[in-house]
């Protein structure tokens, strides 16, 4: 009788043994699992921050783009008496470290554009011109601006200017000036005689 109760016992024994080895590969299984799930998370939120970062970057730098784009053409509009040709291109081709060449080389065209526009040929002589002229924004005809110019001259040699922003007192000094440069490359200082005889440029 002892024997039978001593086999029971450790069938009994063995049995809860191999319960609990099962609950374990059971348990260490489910927190491998666990893990496995918690990675991926991680993983996925680390790719949407990266994602949201170069997103934001892009539009960083086509901001800049954009504006050192208007910077340029509004210089070379004051250059040229008109605005220069549109050969716009689209930025959605570019990555981002091209984005930011191409940003950084339209600085350098904005900054060279500015300083060409506020460096005109014989400059001061031109200022010198305007002491003895006008106004700026003199308005009254037969002559307007401050180097004096007709309506026949505004149109000949500012005929953008002329008809998007009216006569020559509603041009910026460096437009009016530019204007006279375009001018004296075709007649020289002609245009104005005596005040060009008087600041040395005849």
């Amino acid at each position: 009788m002892r024997r039978s109760i001593l086999a029971c016992g450790l069938l009994l024994a063995f049995a809860g043994m191999a319960s609990a080895a099962a609950a374990a590969v059971g348990s260490g299984t489910t927190s491998e699992g666990s893990a496995v799930s918690s990675q991926s998370s991680t993983t996925a939120v680390v790719t949407t921050r990266s994602a949201t970062v170069d997103r934001r970057r892009v539009a960083h730098w086509r901001r800049h783009i954009l504006s050192f784009r208007a910077g340029a053409r509004r210089w070379l509009t004051v250059i040229r008496g008109r605005p220069p040709g549109n050969a716009r291109r689209s930025l959605a081709a570019h990555s981002l470290v091209g984005l930011r060449r191409l940003a950084l080389t339209w600085r350098r065209r904005e900054h060279a554009a500015w300083w060409r526009a506020n460096h005109p040929p014989h400059f001061t002589g031109w200022l010198c011109i305007h002491h003895y002229e006008g106004s700026w924004t003199d308005s009254g005809g037969p002559y307007w601006g401050g180097l004096q110019m007709d309506l026949s001259f505004q149109a000949t040699y500012g005929g953008w200017l002329l008809r998007h922003k009216g006569t020559a007192d509603h041009w910026s000094p460096l437009e009016q000036v530019w204007v006279a440069v375009r001018a004296s490359r075709v007649r020289g200082f002609s245009p104005w005689p005596n005040t060009a005889h008087y600041c040395g440029l005849t």
